[in-house]
């Protein structure tokens, strides 16, 4: 039996792409028509793990027209929802990819400011859930200070949830400070963390180890863009190769890595089925176009290969 899963978000959007031939200055440009995605770190966690026949409940705040849209658009992908009112608007994220080259060009909007009762009504809004595995992914909105992760992690912890973390900067350094069970940096966020300036791949597992060691997390999986990712815990390194396949995008690959991860994690496999589904989503997302993640056949096939390695 799957384990209860909980996805948060803190930090949504809606994802509006399109396409044209080429982008050049100062010219009205003839664009197709927009696609419009659900898209936020937990949010693409959530939308992976549907495809994997995996459920889970994805927490995000929501204001606005777009924030309607956003919930709308997860009804649409058959994702559980448990959104979170606010006062200010949903983001909304935009990117173009020019045909001529297949070049995206990818414009992130900032979140809109949280206030402080918001903030701490979305502490107690998690503390009221009890899943089994936690997934806390994205960026942090303003307004939502990195320490008061530590609150949420102690929180999710203390009732015995697992919970991964994928973020960046402040954030992760405050949330491994508290303590986590699986985190998963790339390299260049590693580094910062055992305080050295950049790490080669043959390093990754030795830092990861050194964070372990620290109590900071039990697993660290490194994504290491095409050259796979390192799986690592205090007694064991897994590194799995990425298979080589014709990229078209790289947006939500990071996500649906933590997807695999958490499939496998919640049918009670290994770390090496984890590690290999973990890139085997990751890569599946990087053939697909817009923000649409994954297909599900290409991400059994392309397990298949790495079973065999």
């Amino acid at each position: 039996m799957s384990q209860t899963i909980l996805t948060l978000t803190l930090n949504p959007a809606v994802d509006k792409s399109t396409t044209i031939d080429s982008l050049k200055p100062d010219k009205k440009l003839r664009c197709e028509k927009p696609v419009y995605e659900a898209g936020g770190g937990g949010i693409n966690v959530s939308r992976g793990l549907v495809r994997l026949g995996i459920s889970s409940t994805a927490f995000f705040t929501s204001g606005g027209p777009a924030g309607n849209r956003l919930q709308q658009l997860l009804d649409e992908e058959g994702v559980k929802a448990m959104p979170f009112p606010v006062k200010s608007e949903t983001r909304e994220n935009f990117m173009v990819v020019a045909t001529n080259g297949n070049d995206q060009y990818r414009f992130g909007m900032p979140g809109s400011e949280l206030n402080a009762d918001e903030a701490e009504g979305i502490i107690k809004a998690i503390d009221s859930c009890n899943p089994e595995i936690a997934v806390i992914s994205g960026s942090l909105p303003p307004g939502f200070e990195p320490k008061q992760m530590r609150t949420i992690i102690k929180n999710l912890k203390s009732k015995g949830a697992k919970v991964i973390i994928d973020t960046s900067g402040e954030a992760l350094q405050e949330s491994l400070s508290e303590g986590v069970y699986l985190a998963k940096p790339n390299l260049g966020e590693l580094a910062k963390l055992v305080g050295v300036d950049e790490l080669h791949n043959d390093d990754a597992d030795d830092a990861a180890k050194e964070l372990i060691n620290k109590g900071m997390a039990e697993m660290i999986v490194v994504s290491m863009g095409p050259q796979g990712a390192y799986l690592v815990t205090k007694d064991k390194t897994i590194h799995i190769p990425a298979p080589s396949v014709k990229k078209r995008t790289t947006v939500g690959a990071g996500d649906s890595m933590v997807a695999g991860i958490v499939a496998m994690m919640a049918k009670g496999e290994g770390e090496l089925a984890m590690a290999r589904m973990g890139v085997a989503c990751g890569t599946a997302a990087t053939m697909s176009t817009g923000t649409g993640l994954f297909k599900k056949e290409d991400v059994e096939r392309l397990y298949r290969w790495l079973a065999k390695l």
